[in-house]
């Protein structure tokens, strides 16, 4: 099974941007996109391409955040949100279900400029959904996957000394997703390439993207016990069309 993940910073943007295109030469079986920034009603002028049946996590505010997950099998169910009205307003996290795993979606709050948002996110909004993916992981294992807004370690940041105390490079933030690993799940790229200057996001200025000077915020993270299961994970930074790129996963 072939899963896709992309922040497209916008699903109508990126339509003028290849996306369609995008979705059929991917051939994945599912493609979770973050930031979608639409309301279905938005877009019901296109027909996705390949099969693909769109499940929609809107945010209450309009062009803003929001999560869309595209499946060509239907799922068993799908769910919105974390169950907590306090966090769900902002259509971050999408659930769909099969046979075998729960897929969780997700598009992790951002802690902003001046850490403004740092104590919510990691005070509140962390511990929220390490509660949210255990409660899944106890009934079946769990991939989750989706812009998570942090750079976990130095290698995952290609200035990390200049960005220490920044937005998703901060060492709360970091612990955060040390201790979401340390309770049962495997952030899957480490499981096949353990080097340096495997990015996902670039800034728009200075080039940053033709030199590689980017961030690895995006992930695809599974169940200790799919381990096995795992083939391949992979990021797709020739994909344009966003600041970030696409990531994914292949299961066995």
């Amino acid at each position: 099974m072939k899963l896709v993940s992309w922040n497209v910073n916008g699903v109508r943007a990126v339509l003028k941007k290849g996306l369609l295109e995008f979705m059929v030469a991917s051939d994945a079986d599912a493609i979770c996109l973050q930031e979608a920034k639409a309301h279905p009603g938005d877009v019901q002028h296109i027909q996705w391409p390949g099969g693909y049946e769109a499940h929609w996590n809107p945010a209450v505010k309009k062009g803003y955040s929001g999560t869309v997950t595209f499946t060509r099998q239907k799922p068993l169910s799908v769910t919105l949100g974390i169950g907590l009205p306090e966090h769900d307003g902002e259509g971050r996290v999408l659930t769909t279900e099969f046979a075998d795993f729960y897929l969780v979606n997700v598009y992790q709050p951002n802690s902003q400029r001046g850490l403004l948002r740092l104590d919510y996110r990691v005070k509140e909004w962390d511990p929220a959904f390490l509660v949210f993916l255990r409660k899944l992981d106890k009934k079946k294992p769990v991939v989750f996957c989706g812009d998570l807004n942090v750079a976990h370690t130095e290698l995952d940041i290609a200035n990390p000394k200049t960005n220490r105390r920044n937005a998703g490079f901060t060492d709360e933030e970091r612990e955060g997703f040390t201790k979401l690993l340390a309770s049962g799940f495997v952030d899957t790229l480490r499981e096949f390439e353990k080097g340096p200057g495997q990015y996902t996001w670039w800034s728009l200025m200075a080039n940053c993207r033709a030199r590689n000077i980017g961030w690895r915020v995006d992930y695809f993270v599974a169940s200790e016990r799919l381990r096995p299961a795992l083939k391949r994970a992979f990021i797709l930074p020739n994909a344009f069309g966003s600041d970030h790129c696409p990531v994914g996963l292949e299961l066995k």
